[in-house]
């Protein structure tokens, strides 16, 4: 890990806001991984973003965007997610979302397939759509126009929008964690 964790008595006036901020949605909304140390420190991309809390705030509040009221179902979001930080090799990322999937409904099968770089045979439609989709813009390029109307035609244009945006987010939460080689936390 590059960057310490940072205690929350060590914390500035701006870091200590966005800290708030951050564990209260993280204690509402991100539950079934470990994001907090028992002493209180965030861990996960929320450490990095308080060591930058003009980056961490507003990539906390992408996060915060596309958490609130998501149009896309919750097993399709975790394929999407899993795709894009299986293709980062995203250790903590991978970590906190094949309990997130598990939590969700998919199967240990269909995430360890994806987790191994792989697409699952038994996806849904709406899986199979996702996967395709984060599959193709984590890959680099122009997402092909089939593949585009095929996620305006199963999620709308606004649930392809989101989904868009999801996968971006999860390329910039992945490419933090890598960045600061921030750890799987060890169980207690």
């Amino acid at each position: 890990m590059r960057l310490p964790l940072i205690p929350v008595a060590e914390l500035t006036p701006e870091q200590r806001e966005l800290y708030a901020d951050m564990k209260s949605g993280i204690e509402t909304s991100f539950k079934g991984f470990r994001a907090i140390c028992d002493n209180g420190s965030l861990i996960g991309p929320w450490n990095p973003w308080l060591h930058e809390p003009g980056f961490g705030k507003a990539s906390w509040d992408l996060v915060k965007a596309l958490a609130s009221n998501p149009s896309l179902p919750k097993n399709v979001r975790e394929v999407a997610i899993l795709v894009t930080g299986t293709h980062f090799h995203s250790g903590y990322e991978l970590y906190a979302h094949v309990l997130v999937g598990e939590m969700r409904g998919l199967s240990d099968e269909k995430i360890s397939t994806i987790v191994a770089g792989c697409r699952p045979t038994d996806l849904t439609r709406e899986e199979g759509v996702a996967y395709d989709t984060a599959f193709a813009l984590v890959n680099g390029g122009v997402l092909p126009e089939l593949l585009y109307k095929t996620a305006v035609e199963t999620f709308t244009a606004h649930g392809a929008a989101e989904l868009s945006y999801l996968v971006g987010l999860y390329c910039l939460v992945s490419v933090t964690l890598n960045t600061f080689d921030v750890p799987v936390p060890e169980e207690n």
